[in-house]
């Protein structure tokens, strides 16, 4: 629809179309309405000027005066020419040249009726059209005095012809029913105009409504966490939100797309969900970002055309759900643990420390205290490892730079555990990366690591650090490679289960509570390889542009 400038917006416009939703375009409609009506005003005075010009008027237009229907018509075509230019120009006010516009017509249309023999010539019939137009933009007052106006004007012309000109006293009742024909007919315009402004207004408020409702649901629909896609029945992208773009790493315009086109990925897991034909969640790789995503389809409507749905769940922000529910549970059990082991086992350690000052213990008594102390400790360490699983902080990730944090973290496990140049390496694929994780939680994992990785090595260099980005997705990641024997591969398998270990010496919870935190991070911990040439975990983190999942 054309928009009003604001200097064609008079201030002026009649009472009828204030208090409508949107006043502007009903004062829009009714100024080209106006014009509307002004040209037929000008296509009926040129045609009778036309016509009484050339001397073609009907036979019975012709009984009478015909130069007064010449300047008549002129008469009328140039004032109404003249009321265009006031109406393109939006000059005077539309009331005032409503107003303007009836009266020209009332008189013009009277005089023709004159020269043309009064009520029977037949221009009566274009004072009723004249009335009806002019109401269809008036309040009802106005068009009861408008018909008012055109039946004085008739019966005025009627009595004067009557008296002057010697018409039929028939004339009277020919001109009461003209007069009542402009009444009914303006109050009939008038009442239509009004339930059609109503109706207008009605509907442009709906309208605003769904407007407004549609805007709602786009965002909503763009701010979820979920991502939601929508297709059509030949399998187009019809709607794509933002968590969507961003699991799929879209990044450009795809309404319209084929999904395959879109995601091989997602086409894929549609097609097996069509042969299922059942609705369950299904994990798929993603294409974009090397992670995955759990994936839902439900169809819109039954029969042909219809559309599907998809969900999108991001799986690393639901596995990181259940992470903390885990964790909730843990905490209450840990606390239990605490209670009902640890003050025996400090009770049983105490007493072993006071036995063994005994001077009368011999050396097979010592042997069995030195076992009883050894493994009070290794139970104490595994309450205190999985205590720490359930008591610690929820991760607060921020994003930094790896390389000076690493930097800083290789320089302090050289020195703690007194390396020598050499022992450690570190190579950077790419120099500039920056990484989203919980700084205190990457140094507990990182040092589990390395710990493990310095108990098993056996060549310089002892320990080496690989950084990098991953592949399409360009996700982050370190890698700490050993220099051991590697292992086989039933035990790596089973290295991040809770208190599983290939030694005698370790809880078995280590690799487990460093998984645990990256999880924490929306970051991977996995065994990447494992050979005769050593082991290489690999730490994949979140992508650092990825908001963190709050708890």
């Amino acid at each position: 629809m054309r928009r009003i400038r604001p200097s064609r917006v008079r201030s002026d416009a009649p009472s009828l179309f204030r208090g409508l939703p949107d006043r502007t375009i009903a004062l829009e409609r009714a100024w080209r309405a106006l014009r509307y009506f002004n040209l037929y005003r000008l296509i009926i005075a040129g045609l009778f000027a036309v016509l009484s010009g050339f001397g073609r008027l009907p036979p019975n237009f012709t009984q009478f005066d015909e130069k007064q229907i010449l300047w008549t018509s002129v008469t009328y075509l140039a004032l109404a020419t003249v009321f265009h230019f006031y109406v393109e120009r939006r000059a005077g006010g539309l009331a005032l040249l409503r107003n303007a516009q009836v009266l020209l017509d009332i008189v013009a249309l009277t005089f023709l009726m004159h020269a043309s023999g009064g009520v029977a010539g037949g221009f009566g019939i274009l004072l009723v059209i004249a009335i009806a137009g002019a109401c269809l933009l008036a309040s009802w007052r106005a068009a009861v005095a408008f018909a008012a106006l055109s039946t004085f004007a008739v019966l005025g012309e009627t009595f004067y012809g009557v008296l002057r000109y010697e018409y039929s006293v028939a004339s009277y009742t020919q001109a009461g029913l003209l007069g009542a024909a402009c009444f009914g007919t303006a109050i009939l315009a008038s009442w239509l105009a009004e339930q059609a402004r109503r109706s207008e207004a009605l509907a442009a408020a709906r309208a605003r409504d769904l407007q407004t409702m549609a805007e709602l649901n786009e965002h909503i629909v763009q701010r979820m966490r979920s991502g939601i896609v929508v297709l059509d029945d030949t399998l187009r992208v019809l709607l794509l939100n933002q968590a969507a773009e961003r699991m799929l790493g879209i990044t450009g315009e795809v309404d319209g797309q084929p999904l395959e086109t879109v995601s091989p990925a997602l086409n894929g897991a549609r097609h097996a969900w069509v042969a299922r034909s059942e609705n369950r969640k299904t994990p798929i790789e993603l294409d974009g970002r090397g992670g995955q995503a759990i994936v839902s389809f439900t169809n819109l409507g039954v029969g042909v055309g219809e559309n599907t749905l998809v969900f999108l769940e991001d799986a690393a922000e639901t596995q990181q759900r259940a992470q903390q529910i885990k964790l909730a549970s843990l905490g209450r059990l840990t606390a239990s643990i605490a209670h009902e082991i640890r003050n025996p086992l400090g009770a049983i350690s105490h007493a072993g420390q006071l036995l063994s000052e005994s001077p009368d213990l011999g050396r097979e008594d010592r042997r069995l205290l030195e076992i009883i102390e050894e493994h009070s400790r290794r139970m104490n360490a595994i309450i205190k490892n999985v205590m720490m699983i359930g008591r610690r902080e929820l991760a607060v990730a921020e994003s930094f730079e790896l390389r000076p944090w690493l930097t800083s973290f290789i320089a302090e496990l050289v020195e703690r555990r007194a390396l020598a140049d050499g022992d450690v390496v570190c190579e950077w694929n790419d120099p500039d990366i920056i990484v989203r994780m919980d700084r205190s939680q990457l140094h507990q994992v990182l040092w589990n690591l390395c710990e493990n990785a310095l108990r098993y090595s056996q060549r310089a260099p002892l320990l080496r650090f690989v950084c990098g980005r991953h592949g399409q997705s360009q996700r982050p990641y370190v890698d700490i490679v050993d220099s051991g024997t590697g292992m086989a591969d039933a035990v790596a398998e089973q290295i991040f289960e809770p208190f599983f270990t290939s030694g005698g010496g370790g809880t078995g919870l280590g690799l487990y509570i460093a998984r645990e935190l990256c999880e924490a991070n929306q970051a991977t911990l996995a065994l990447a390889a494992h050979g005769a040439d050593g082991c290489t975990f690999r730490i994949l983190f979140a992508h650092p542009d990825r908001q963190q999942l709050s708890a």
